[in-house]
């Protein structure tokens, strides 16, 4: 097994290993350039988020700035906006569903560190997937962390930490994230007058 595929196993792996150190930097640099770009320049900012993202659907909106650790990890729908100040550490899988909201300030850690620390003094770590499904919206500030599914059409509050997975259809807030109810009909229709 080589070190991407140990990387993306769930057990510990050197994270300073010369080999992610290259593609770490390499889209590192791709996030500055991108950073760098201006707002108005729609095409070159497409251009290189497709070189950057693993894999992209249509209508793809990440406003600047926006970090990742690998970007070949990351997978999205279409019709995703993902608002600035993202950070994505995507040592594992990161998927987003179709039709994805995300407020600013968001972070998914699919990233973590050992308890004992004479394991972190050697520089391992794990990394466990996230997956976000279709229509999901993640209110500002929201850190989501590793081995974490929201289930889709599922509403994620603001400043909420998520450490465990949240089921489809429902509002969801708090540290640590919790349900507080289902999203029902009463919900859409407050929205028409």
């Amino acid at each position: 097994m080589g070190i991407r595929e140990e990387m993306m196993s769930g057990r510990l792996y050197d994270a300073t290993s010369g080999e992610l150190l290259e593609e770490l930097y390499r889209a590192q640099q791709m996030c500055q350039d991108y950073n760098a770009l201006r707002i108005t320049d729609f095409e070159g900012r497409e251009r290189l988020l497709r070189r950057l993202i693993g894999k992209a659907g249509e209508n793809l909106v990440i406003n600047q700035p926006f970090f990742c650790d690998y970007g070949s990890n990351i997978e999205v729908g279409d019709n995703v906006f993902i608002n600035a100040y993202c950070v994505i550490l995507d040592e594992a899988k990161v998927t987003f569903g179709s039709n994805v909201f995300v407020a600013p300030q968001c972070g998914f850690y699919t990233a973590g560190h050992p308890l004992d620390k004479n394991l972190r003094r050697r520089k391992l770590e794990y990394s466990l997937p996230i997956t976000v499904g279709d229509d999901v919206w993640i209110g500002g500030m929201v850190c989501v962390m590793p081995g974490v599914t929201i289930g889709s059409g599922s509403v994620i509050g603001g400043g909420s930490v998520v450490v465990d997975d949240i089921p489809e259809g429902v509002l969801a807030a708090g540290n640590p994230c919790r349900v507080i109810r289902r999203i029902t009909p009463e919900d859409r229709d407050r929205y028409i007058r």
